[in-house]
């Protein structure tokens, strides 16, 4: 997948997005915590095998990124230990049933904060609307938010998603927006929504490019196997 990893891994948090803020050159411990970052933050990004992903097919069409695009399930998700198996069954019912080449998002994000790797960017997403998903980086966050709230961790997890978007493929913080601003539907649910209208979502995006962006790693075999496995257990 097009550009996840570009340095070794800086930073392990155990548990939820494994976001890591990295101070900058200096390492003058008399800094306070309010000085703003200049070097990149550090994400983990579970990858497909870990969670279980099949292979995608082959096929789909080529794009490139110009904006980024906020989904929601639309399914409560309940206890979050339901993230993986509900990722697996999105794959397959959008394989089997909607004949998709993939799961349809290119980056998942469940209630706990962990960051997901679903489609390659570099393919565009599908939708069962009538938008065109070209050009769109879409991120799927776990969940109904019509029915659920949003926690902390998933909504700071969904900013670090579209900021390592916005830092790798160049695009403006501006273009974000939702489902429901393309096509007919509640998609990604008014409790989600709300963090974009509000333009929350914009600023904790822009407040993690100014600090530098956003590496996003991925984390991959026994290691991530081992996340996602806590994850089901409730841990």
């Amino acid at each position: 997948m097009r550009g996840f990893v570009n340095r070794r891994q800086l930073f392990r948090l155990a548990g939820g997005v494994g976001l890591a803020s990295i101070a900058g050159a200096c390492s003058d411990e008399t800094h306070t915590t309010s000085a703003r970052l200049t070097a990149a933050a550090s994400a983990l990004l579970l990858c497909r095998d870990a969670w279980g992903a099949r292979p995608a097919r082959a096929g789909g069409k080529p794009h490139t990124i110009t904006r980024m695009t906020l989904h929601h399930e639309a399914v409560v998700l309940g206890d979050n230990r339901n993230a993986p198996e509900r990722l697996r069954h999105d794959q397959r019912y959008h394989q089997d049933q909607k004949g998709w080449i993939d799961i349809a998002y290119h980056v998942g994000v469940d209630r706990n904060g962990n960051l997901y790797e679903l489609r390659n960017p570099a393919i565009a997403g599908d939708t069962a609307t009538d938008y065109d998903t070209t050009g769109h980086f879409l991120v799927l966050c776990e969940g109904d938010f019509d029915q659920e709230a949003v926690s902390e961790a998933q909504l700071q997890s969904t900013a670090v998603a579209f900021a390592w978007a916005a830092k790798d493929f160049g695009v403006a913080s501006n273009t974000l927006a939702g489902h429901r601003d393309f096509a007919q539907t509640s998609c990604p649910g008014a409790n989600l929504y709300a963090h974009l209208s509000s333009g929350d979502l914009k600023r904790r995006i822009d407040d993690l490019l100014a600090g530098g962006g956003v590496d996003l790693q991925h984390i991959c075999g026994p290691d991530a196997a081992a996340r996602v496995a806590a994850i089901e257990a409730g841990k």
